[in-house]
């Protein structure tokens, strides 16, 4: 992996830290919202809601357009594609060792 693609990876990550950002992306995974409807079902401020927005755009996961003087956002799942080629390594690197694993603990049944 290429260092700006370590670096968007870290951004992505960072932001999917918090479970409040994880919410706000599962809400846009079903619609657009408003800035005020990503907040509602949490206890906390317009501002507050806006600058875990802002770090999901930072990332690239969201994107947001003004109507008026409403903000409203929308999912861009694009850059998930990094983490999951991330995980998916890992994945294929505990199937290869349990795969392993079965085989040894059956070749070891096989000599008893």
């Amino acid at each position: 992996m290429v260092e700006s693609s370590r670096g968007r990876l870290d951004v992505v990550f960072h932001a999917l830290s918090d479970s409040t950002r994880r919410s706000m992306l599962r809400s846009l995974a079903r619609r657009q919202c408003s800035v005020g409807e990503l907040a509602a079902p949490f206890d906390i401020s317009l501002a507050a809601a806006s600058k875990h927005i802002k770090v999901l755009e930072r990332a690239g996961l969201v994107r947001r357009s003004v109507r008026g003087r409403t903000h409203i956002c929308r999912l861009d799942a694009g850059p998930l594609r990094d983490g999951v080629e991330w995980m998916r390594f890992y994945e294929r690197f505990w199937n290869e060792s349990l795969d392993a694993l079965e085989t040894a603990l059956l070749q070891e049944d096989q000599g008893e």
